[in-house]
């Protein structure tokens, strides 16, 4: 009988939507010591869930998506029975939590550091991201889980500094500066590029986890019932793709999946995207006629990568409550951009 897990260290990365969170967890598997066995859990505020599509699993690496809500509140039960199972299952060297973008740290912490995980787990620094062009948004600023993702951190990581002016990467620095108690570090992460040792010298997370905003407060007593729909997973049939819609803290998300066997034209598809409106958050990863891809945009920039995901397509928008484009009418258009049918 293997002995009891015991002092797993644990690393949340935080940081608001579409500033990069999967891609410097990737950079950091690509650094992973020989050896250890990591376990990664990505949630995401939309239902269709595809940053998992970022990873492709191995022997040492497993990769446990929770799509649907927020892991603070809405999914915390989810998460607590996940990592359960998780944890007995694989019996993991390392964790790495991502939580969504909308999600606060301090409900996560309350189950981490719960009765449940008292001595298996031990929750290191949580490392926030910051894109320096979002302060450039007012709304940003006020906004309470943007700024308590960053005040609860022991390290920041500044992202998309390559698109950033220095004036807007000096005014990141200054005003995470001005934070109380200071970051034990303040580095740059182009392109999700972070050192390995900020991770691995991290120390115990011991500050007070504090109370979560109003908003996740407010979405909690809806978690058992969220917890109950999310277990099950329909396959999409040829032809009739599965529309998921959702809306939750402000914000709202519309997302599809598509059977595998349907392909779609890459420049037809690519280019409806590129009409949908400068602010939203888009993602998917699509099996197209060059070959599936990961589609990815963020503050108005597009990458386009290879993914070895093949179960389906999925494509996800997320924008505030109310901006989302009209469901039917996108729908049909993407209809079009198949070449199978």
């Amino acid at each position: 009988m293997p002995a009891p897990l015991a002092n797993v260290p644990v690393h949340l990365v935080t940081g608001f939507l579409g500033s990069g969170k999967s891609t410097l967890i990737r950079r950091l598997i690509e650094q992973k010591p020989e050896g250890e066995r990591w376990a990664v859990v990505i949630n995401e505020f939309g239902r269709v869930g595809i940053d998992q599509a970022m990873f492709a699993e191995h022997d040492d690496l497993v990769v446990k998506g929770l799509p649907g809500g927020c892991l603070c509140c809405q999914l915390a039960f989810v998460l607590q029975a996940s990592l359960v199972n998780l944890l007995n299952r694989y019996r993991p060297d390392r964790l790495i939590i991502e939580p969504s973008g909308l999600g606060h740290p301090a409900g996560l912490l309350d189950v981490l550091r719960g009765e449940g995980f008292a001595g298996v787990l031990d929750v290191r620094d949580i490392i926030a991201l910051l894109d320096p062009r979002r302060l450039d948004d007012p709304r940003a600023r006020q906004h309470e889980t943007f700024r308590d993702q960053l005040a609860m951190a022991d390290g920041v990581a500044l992202t998309m500094t390559d698109l950033a002016t220095p004036d807007q990467r000096e005014a990141a620095s200054a005003w995470l500066g001005e934070f109380w108690p200071a970051k034990r570090w303040i580095a740059e992460a182009s392109h999700g590029e972070l050192p390995l040792s900020l991770l691995l010298d991290g120390r115990r997370h011991a500050r007070p986890s504090g109370a979560a905003s109003s908003a996740h407060q407010a979405a909690r007593p809806a978690a058992a019932t969220l917890m109950l729909n999310e277990v099950a997973f329909r396959e999409p049939e040829p032809g009739r793709p599965l529309r998921e819609e959702g809306a939750s803290l402000g914000h709202a998300t519309l997302g599809w999946r598509w059977h595998a066997a349907e392909v779609f034209d890459l420049d037809r598809v690519t280019m409806l995207l590129g009409t949908l409106p400068a602010n939203l958050r888009v993602k998917g990863v699509l099996h197209t006629a060059d070959g599936w891809k990961l589609y990815n945009r963020a503050e108005g920039t597009v990458s386009l990568t290879d993914t070895a995901w093949r179960r389906d397509s999925r494509l996800e928008l997320i924008d505030e409550a109310g901006r989302l484009p009209a469901a039917e009418a996108l729908e049909a258009k993407l209809a079009g951009c198949l070449v199978n049918r």
